[in-house]
């Protein structure tokens, strides 16, 4: 995704956003902060969860769309807004609409998931469905804004927006005085920017931290160059994340406030979803969870108490299903083998017998007899098995190898 802005913009300051908490008040809820024991005992230091993923629409993005919106002008109110979004974005643009009582049209791309889809709809936004990619998307929400007249919200590149978002730093700051370090994933930088003018102007001391998926990472090399850099092809399963260049706007105010900007595996993505789904009993999107994959990644370089932003909790059923099943790998909770066994009756029992005496629980098995590298009277079994972590992995395939199985991959 690669969005622009032309023209020349206001700064950011505190007052803008402290502006936005008062204009948000009944608005957009304090979310909670919950502490985590789990990410305490790995970092040595208390860690806290900004749960924004509570928030309504599931995300931050009803803050910014609303003080965006809500600083329109009547004639720019009367003649509607436009947004062009896969998800988050759009749902805080529709409900932001809606509650000032403005149309809204939200471009979303044909493969946008379904529950977004009638999500956006609900909170009372004309959906139109339109490209293959968030660009096609974009260009095509741009266009409609040229032909009638309807002012574009940018999801993270105006000042507004990056003041509504900004109320998120506030509510830490009042939540956790004691706050040392501050996480927070970054896709366009809207957020991580009022976040960092919030903090860093009340507390300069707080060490603020983005995040950004390996494959979607265009901060890094924009912060070497001095400038916003596009990327190609970002890939990521955060697509709240996925962004190719950075946002004009906020990219100078991340530049001089936020201390340091860290990428993230998606192993580490998927591990960090499913631990605030185990151990925090919270659903959270691959964006949001990426604090928790950076804490994860390196946790005894955080200075606590660290707060991390789990930036929203809009996932697919069926993604989340995949991430899931990738996590649970990532953890060590899935093993997959391929076990040569002599083709006789009697052997895959023998097997079986051998993986419960271990207490490893069998999901799936395979024979494969074709592989030309198998004897006449051998044959190799697939198996997919659930572990309960790493050591548990190992115990398995040191007690097959013991029971004189040959595992071959």
């Amino acid at each position: 995704m690669s969005f622009s802005t032309s023209g020349t913009l206001r700064p950011v300051i505190l007052d803008d956003i402290r502006g936005a908490q008062k204009m948000l008040s009944g608005v957009a809820r304090t979310t909670a902060m919950e502490g985590s024991r789990h990410l305490s005992r790995l970092v040595g230091a208390p860690v806290h969860l900004k749960c924004e993923n509570l928030q309504r629409t599931g995300s931050f993005k009803l803050r910014g769309a609303y003080v965006r919106i809500a600083g329109l002008s009547p004639e720019e109110r009367a003649a509607g807004v436009v947004a062009a979004s896969a998800g988050n974005h759009a749902q805080g643009v529709a409900l932001a609409s809606s509650l000032l009582g403005v149309h809204s049209t939200v471009f979303m791309p044909m493969g946008a998931p379904l529950p977004k889809v009638a999500a956006t709809r609900e909170y009372g936004a004309e959906v139109r469905l339109h490209g293959q990619v968030i660009d096609e998307t974009l260009a095509a929400a741009q266009e409609y804004a040229r032909d009638t007249g309807a002012v574009f919200i940018h999801p993270f590149d105006h000042p507004d927006i990056i003041a509504g978002q900004g109320t998120v730093g506030l509510e830490i700051l009042e939540q956790c005085p004691e706050v040392r370090t501050i996480v927070i994933g970054i896709g366009g930088g809207g957020l991580a920017a009022g976040i960092a003018v919030a903090v860093k102007a009340l507390r300069p001391d707080v060490k603020l931290i983005g995040v950004q998926a390996e494959g979607a990472a265009a901060y890094p090399p924009s912060l070497s160059a001095g400038h916003p850099v596009s990327i190609d092809s970002p890939t990521t399963m955060a697509d709240g994340i996925k962004v190719g260049r950075p946002g004009d706007v906020p990219f100078k105010i991340i530049g001089d406030l936020v201390d340091e900007v860290r990428t993230v595996s998606e192993d580490a993505l998927s591990s960090a979803l499913l631990l605030c789904l185990e151990r925090a009993k919270l659903v959270v999107e691959p964006a949001g969870a990426s604090p928790v994959a950076a804490l994860l990644s390196d946790p005894r370089s955080f200075q606590g108490p660290v707060v991390a932003l789990l930036s929203g909790g809009n996932v697919d059923p069926l993604l989340m299903q995949r991430i899931l099943r990738h996590g649970m790998a990532a953890a060590g909770r899935y093993l997959s083998l391929r076990v040569r066994l002599t083709d006789r009756p009697g052997a895959l029992a023998a097997l079986l017998a051998a993986l419960s005496v271990v207490d490893a629980n069998v999901l799936d098995v395979s024979h494969v007899r074709t592989d030309p590298r198998l004897g006449l009277t051998e044959v190799e079994v697939e198996l997919q098995l659930e572990t309960k972590g790493p050591e548990h992995c190992e115990e398995v395939t040191t007690a097959l190898r013991e029971a004189g199985f040959t595992i071959t991959g």
